[in-house]
């Protein structure tokens, strides 16, 4: 049987609160990162709601919002291609090929920054599907069906990785798909966003894969 493991990108491959972060350190000073950053994260699935807006736009306005100087809410969606994956990342994705597991991103972002991402990544994946392209942010569930729809992949032979209970966790349980949760954030599970596995890395995924869907 074919296996297929798709993650998330941001956040979960990338670090994402580094990269925005170390931005909003830039625009507003050290100390104001931190409030600006919750803020940050409470705007913008407001922002991505429609599914009308890029990445690139969602990020734009969320940076107006915070109160950027004009020029300045341009600056964050600019350094995107340069964030970094996690240590463990471009290991552990080598090792989960090597299994013979196929990989797919499912992200919330526009095609120009994900392609940029999977240089940093060093990994060509074998499928993608972002925002921009299907107009729809993640926990809406098309970014899952079009990537059943493009690969035909069999539900019993995937798995979901992500690292965010809201957009990938969620979604997953209201489909019936399995999960891992990469729970960087030491954060706590709730009802209705249970994964099937939860992992404080990916360092031990390869192995938690291979026991979910035998080969």
């Amino acid at each position: 049987m074919e296996r297929w493991a798709t993650f998330d990108c941001y956040g979960t491959l990338i670090d994402w609160n580094g990269g925005v972060r170390r931005e909003l350190a830039r625009v507003f000073g050290e100390e104001a990162a931190d409030a600006k950053l919750a803020e940050y994260h409470r705007i913008e699935p407001g922002l991505q709601e429609s599914g009308k807006r890029s990445y690139r736009e969602v990020m734009n306005e969320a940076m107006r919002t915070l109160g950027a100087p004009a020029g300045e809410e341009f600056e964050l969606a600019e350094s995107l291609p340069v964030w970094r994956p996690f240590s463990e990342v471009p290991h552990t994705l080598e090792e989960v090929r090597r299994r013979g597991w196929r990989l797919a991103l499912l992200s919330n972002t526009d095609d120009d920054l994900i392609a940029a991402s999977q240089v940093q990544l060093g990994m060509v994946f074998d499928e993608v599907v972002v925002a921009q392209e299907i107009g729809s942010y993640k926990p809406n569930h098309k970014h899952w069906q079009e990537f059943f729809n493009r690969t035909r992949a069999p539900h019993d032979g995937h798995v979901h990785v992500g690292a965010s209970l809201y957009h990938d966790i969620a979604p997953c349980n209201e489909l019936g798909l399995v999960s891992v949760w990469v729970n960087r954030l030491g954060e706590t599970a709730t009802d209705g966003a249970r994964p099937t596995r939860e992992l404080p890395d990916l360092l031990a995924l390869p192995e938690t894969l291979d026991e979910l869907v035998v080969a």
